[in-house]
């Protein structure tokens, strides 16, 4: 297949990309902003690829999207450019606004005028990547389905509720054939270091206080990166046109235990000693409108595709961080020295 990637650049995108070039051999045009959080480095085992070049754009600059578009003449595009740290949306929401409201609504625009110019059976498909946030917060029992109401709690989780009610109107007002995804809290190799398990990691190898949010008690759902592409791939090969499909990796955890299995991950495999890790755990003050659990149902993209996870939290966490500890100078160059984010 020829296959856009937004924000493929990124952590998720870029696993994506590998993913696609290397194994499935499709031909891949990138696009990304390349922004603190997009990264060429995270391109250069695909770099020389005769099927994969990247192009910095901004989704929102509708004009370049149209000439790429019709240059390339993709069969699929998989939507992942987007502002997604909640910390920065709370600080500086614009941001968030921009990209992930009107940059989803200028790639439905040209994806709309790309179609009107190719027969019905060569239309092209559009899959939109977005989170559980969306959907707001949870008591103790129960799980996110795809028909549960939205109730985003955050600038971040807000905006991209709104690109996903855009890409629904897309399909039911224009019939753009479209697919989305609300994937749970990731994680894995390439992973900017603001997000939990590297802040951890490199707090870890620093010395440094790791700093938990509140009680350390809000409960995620964690989903190894590589097994979040697969279900992608799936959704785009095998998934109904206007149906949604909720991607979780069946793991539920607290924060606190997170914190102490990547510590006890780092201690094993450094050499040093966990207990002296585990007191570098700091808590602090709880961030505004922090949601206090997620948890995702899969039944529907297990019933439907077949797909289901296949890492484990541990072997995931232990490839984690042996990738850290390998790569230093990737992170060295991206990680800020202090961060003060506690947890997802």
């Amino acid at each position: 297949m020829k296959i856009i990637v937004t924000g493929g650049a990124g952590f998720i995108g870029s696993a994506l990309v590998r993913h696609l070039v290397w194994v499935r051999g499709d031909e891949v045009l990138t696009i990304d902003k390349l922004t603190y959080a997009g990264n060429r480095d995270n391109l250069a085992a695909v770099a020389e690829c005769a099927n994969h070049r990247l192009d910095v754009v901004d989704v929102c600059d509708a004009e370049r999207l149209r000439s790429l578009f019709f240059d390339f003449g993709p069969d699929a595009v998989m939507h992942l450019a987007a502002e997604s740290h909640v910390d920065r949306s709370i600080d500086g929401p614009a941001d968030f606004i921009r990209t992930n409201i009107l940059g989803t609504c200028a790639l439905l625009e040209t994806v709309k005028a790309y179609n009107a110019e190719r027969a019905a059976d060569k239309a092209c498909r559009f899959l939109h990547v977005s989170t559980d946030e969306v959907y707001g917060t949870l008591g103790a029992e129960g799980a996110f389905t795809e028909a549960s109401p939205y109730r985003p709690n955050s600038p971040y989780s807000a905006s991209k509720a709104a690109s996903d009610h855009l890409v629904r109107a897309w399909r039911a007002t224009y019939g753009l054939p479209v697919m989305l995804t609300n994937c749970s809290n990731n994680y894995g190799p390439y992973q900017f270091p603001e997000k939990l398990i590297p802040v951890i990691i490199l707090a870890a190898l620093r010395g440094a206080p790791v700093p938990l949010y509140g009680d350390g008690q809000q409960v995620r759902d964690w989903l190894y990166v590589d097994d979040h592409v697969a279900g992608l791939v799936a959704v785009l090969e095998n998934g109904a046109l206007g149906r949604t499909y909720n991607i979780g990796g069946g793991c539920e955890k607290t924060n606190l235990e997170v914190v102490t299995e990547v510590l006890t991950a780092v201690a094993e495999q450094t050499g040093a000693d966990r207990d002296e890790m585990l007191k570098l755990i700091e808590f602090v003050k709880d961030r505004p409108g922090h949601d206090r659990r997620y948890a995702i149902d899969g039944t529907r993209i297990r019933r439907e595709l077949g797909w289901r996870p296949q890492t484990s939290f541990a072997d995931g966490i232990g490839q984690t961080v042996a990738w850290y500890l390998d790569n230093k100078e990737w992170w060295a160059s991206a990680a800020p020295e202090e961060s003060d984010h506690g947890g997802p």
